[in-house]
């Protein structure tokens, strides 16, 4: 199964064979002896490297969580009794690992040594997916989570603020001034988008962006350049508007919040690592918020996070 995954991820018989340090020819014969064994097509081969059949994208999808379970098993077991150790995989959107990957890194660094972090960064539906195929332990997706896969409980709520060409009013505008000027955004799949359609919807209004692209760095920088506005977590613009380089408004009331949730795989029990760096995660959060650096950003009610025997299960 890895060498098959490593396979579909390369795409290629001799780029898998060159990371897995494995001769090419004996992985081309153990893919013909599975298809043979399974009775049908898993890979179709061309000149320029190999494509997944829909039975190799099923049976690739299953074998990483396998292969996950397997790893979270090993690592479990050799830390019993011992100090959590292992490799904790974390998917985080764009804009919240920017803030919270490297002080994460760091208090994991002094208080788990034998803990190794990977952060992967991608929007919030790659980081479902990712959680769902078993790529990754532990995800921060925004929005509800209306999956029976997963299980989530709130890690914070992030205020969106209207992003702004430098020199504009720093008053708090309402909501009517984006269907009123020129817009960038992401594109419909991202689920900030996703967000300020429905709010404008709950008010009546369209909105037809000026500009679509999924890169928050290219959007500030449309702004600064003056080709319209946007909406962006507060945190995430704070340094572009200290340096003059943009404008922030606030939404008048009711501003607009965005909540983000930790989740992770149901079917899939959290190790002692994981556990340690769920822990972790939420006391890196509470005190970023506590000291400022997390501009814009609130913490959720502890009542609304699951009880402790909810969280006993997990493991």
């Amino acid at each position: 199964m890895r060498y098959f995954v490593a396979i579909v991820d390369e795409g290629a018989f001799s780029r898998a064979a060159a990371s897995l340090g494995v001769a090419q020819p004996a992985l081309s014969l153990h893919v013909r002896k599975m298809e043979e064994e399974l009775g049908t097509t898993l890979l179709l081969r061309s000149a320029g490297g190999v494509t997944p059949t829909e039975a190799g994208l099923h049976l690739a999808a299953r074998a990483r969580g396998l292969l996950a379970e397997m790893h979270s098993l090993e690592e479990e077991l050799r830390g019993l009794g011992d100090q959590p150790s292992g490799v904790v995989r974390i998917g985080l959107p764009g804009t919240i690992s920017v803030i919270l990957s490297v002080p994460l890194i760091a208090r994991a660094r002094a208080q788990y040594p034998r803990i190794k972090i990977v952060v992967a960064e991608a929007m919030s539906g790659f980081v479902r997916d990712w959680l769902r195929e078993g790529r990754i332990e532990l995800g921060v997706l925004y929005g509800e989570i209306g999956e029976a896969g997963l299980r989530s409980s709130p890690l914070l709520e992030e205020e969106l603020v209207l992003l702004a060409p430098p020199g504009a009013p720093a008053d708090e505008a309402g909501l009517a001034i984006l269907a009123d000027s020129p817009l960038i955004l992401p594109s419909e799949a991202h689920g900030l988008r996703r967000m300020v359609e429905h709010s404008l919807r709950a008010e009546s209004l369209q909105v037809d962006p000026a500009i679509e692209i999924d890169s928050y760095p290219c959007i500030k920088r449309l702004v600064a350049d003056g080709y319209g506005c946007s909406v962006l977590p507060w945190h995430a613009v704070a340094e572009e508007a200290a340096k003059g380089l943009v404008s922030v408004r606030r939404f008048a009331r009711p501003r607009l919040w965005r909540r983000a949730n930790l989740a992770w795989n149901a079917a899939r029990p959290l190790g002692r690592a994981a556990q340690s760096v769920q822990d972790l995660l939420r006391a890196e959060v509470e005190q970023l918020i506590a000291t400022g650096v997390w501009v814009g950003a609130r913490g959720v009610d502890a009542q609304r996070r699951p009880d402790p025997a909810a969280r006993s299960r997990q493991g």
